[in-house]
């Protein structure tokens, strides 16, 4: 194939609504993407989960499309990236028997505020640097144990999403230590299970997988191999977790440097030199590569919430689906008019569960503030401007334990206008939009490099692959900051105000029996 590099490394990203396949090629700015996509699935309210067949399926078709399109250049490895906090059982013969649940999966509600009630929440999240949340591993295992005892007695293994995915491509099953890092079950300071995390939930540690250095390398397997196209045996680095991927994969990996990623949820996270788990126990912190790991924080609520508004308000896109969102937030301009204001609406956009930095998976989404005068175009512009705020109360929060100077943001919904105009005022810093949609897989790739020994660190090997762009600045008018700077004192007197309603609302008579 005319103009493909001799040698190539394919970051493969797989996430929560579809997975991306990417070719780099080593020492050039060449690249090709495959990607494909599948459900989100809810069995029942609360419940967001995955068909682990199905993600594989997606995955091996991804794989073989872009080792095609790579042509004959030698592939010096396959390195890994997945959505992170999904859970998975499987049996002696390392088959499924429960679906995957996902970071969005909000059934452990009770049992995460059960744990978050304990005094022992503060020492888990010192240990773990995970929130006590219902998205993490840690909660899920308690339900399992309390609610479905045929599942928690037949798992033998209780896997992530990543841990799946090496076990499908290598036959060794195995986890890595970013993956690891989300589940609320890691001790960061020993890199090791966390006998605090596994006495709180129940588990034993010889049904966990094994822990690998996010650098460590395997041999893809012969039946996979055969079936995307690569030698048996060709390195797989295990890779890690999407969130800090990201962050790698825009260059934001130096200090006072935020990334930024939104897609169907959102995220802001900070590099930092080793694990500093937040004593509040409102932001994570997550490995990297060792000593680089990231805190911040993650919204379950980004692009997701305006699609979610136009399906509702009849302006949906013909090629989208609510429950099936394209890639990995909003590749295109909002389906339905929007306002140039939201003219006073404001919408709190809880639609899953919420993450950071409330950690409050009972909030519900509303509408404040509305009036006769307000259309669709308003509730769309507000349900976009919502999802804004929150970003900007997580910096905020991250700010004020870590200064950030500068945002380099990435994700599908920042192929809208809409989107980087009002985030940029939103956040009021500087502002850059990096990468495309590949940029997860672009991380991935930059650490297999470095797992393979082809580049000796990963500013390296950023460069070996082209770097990353210098991006487009996104400049905010004095009008839109502002704008946003007045909603933030607007959303607490509109939340007193129903607060007032609602004490001081007239009791409903009780009928008197004739």
């Amino acid at each position: 194939m005319t103009g493909v590099p001799a040698r190539v490394v394919i970051g493969l990203d797989v996430g929560t609504t579809g997975v991306k396949a990417v070719a780099f090629g080593l020492g050039t700015s060449w690249r090709t993407l495959a990607i494909r996509e599948y459900p989100l699935l809810r069995p029942a309210p609360g419940q967001e989960v995955q068909d682990p067949t199905v993600v594989v399926t997606a995955a091996t078709a991804a794989l073989t499309e872009c080792v095609t399109s790579a042509g004959s250049a030698e592939v010096v490895a396959v390195s890994l990236s997945a959505a992170m906090h999904g859970l998975l059982a499987l049996d002696a013969d390392l088959q499924p028997i429960s679906p995957l649940l996902t970071w969005a999966d909000g059934r452990a509600a009770e049992e995460a505020a059960e744990l978050a009630g304990q005094p022992v929440a503060l020492d888990l999240q010192q240990t773990t640097g995970a929130p006590v949340h219902l998205m993490t591993p840690l909660a899920k295992l308690a339900w399992f144990r309390h609610r479905d005892r045929p599942t928690w007695a037949a798992a033998q293994w209780w896997v992530g999403l990543k841990d799946y995915l090496i076990l499908w491509l290598t036959g060794t099953l195995a986890t890595e230590l970013s993956s690891a890092s989300g589940t609320g079950l890691l001790d960061v300071s020993s890199r090791d299970w966390s006998t605090l995390a596994l006495d709180a939930c129940g588990v034993d540690r010889v049904r966990l997988p094994q822990i690998l250095p996010t650098t460590a390398v395997l041999g893809l397997g012969r039946q996979v191999a055969a079936r995307v196209g690569l030698p048996t045996g060709t390195p797989v680095a295990v890779g890690a977790g999407d969130g800090p991927l990201a962050n790698l994969g825009t260059a934001a990996i130096t200090p006072g440097v935020a990334g930024l990623s939104l897609g169907t949820s959102g995220a802001i996270r900070l590099a930092v030199d080793g694990p500093h788990p937040d004593r509040h126990g409102r932001l994570f912190c997550y490995a990297l590569a060792d000593p680089l790991w990231v805190v911040g924080g993650a919204v379950s609520n980004g692009a997701e919430v305006l699609r979610w508004s136009e399906h509702a308000l009849g302006a949906e896109a013909s090629t989208t689906s609510a429950r099936t969102p394209p890639g990995d937030g909003s590749e295109r301009e909002p389906a339905g008019p929007i306002a140039d204001s939201s003219d006073g609406v404001v919408m709190l956009p809880f639609l899953f569960p919420e993450r950071a930095p409330l950690w409050d998976g009972d909030l519900a989404g509303a509408y404040l503030g509305l009036r006769h005068e307000h259309g669709a175009e308003h509730l769309r512009r507000a349900a976009v401007e919502g999802v804004c705020l929150q970003m900007r109360l997580l910096l905020d929060r991250v700010d004020r334990c870590y200064p950030i100077a500068s945002v380099r943001a990435t994700g599908g919904a920042f192929g809208s206008d809409l989107w980087r105009d009002l985030m940029a005022a939103a956040l009021d810093r500087p502002m850059v939009v990096v990468g495309g949609e590949d940029g997860t897989a672009l991380g991935a790739a930059v650490l297999g490099l470095v797992a393979v020994g082809a580049a000796p660190d990963l500013e390296s090997a950023l460069v070996l692959l082209g770097g990353v762009t210098t991006g487009r600045p996104v400049t905010a008018s004095a009008e839109q900051i502002a704008l946003f700077a007045e909603l933030r004192e607007r959303v607490p007197r509109l939340l007193d105000a129903l607060d007032r309603t609602v004490t001081t609302a007239p009791a409903v008579p009780t009928p008197v029996e004739p």
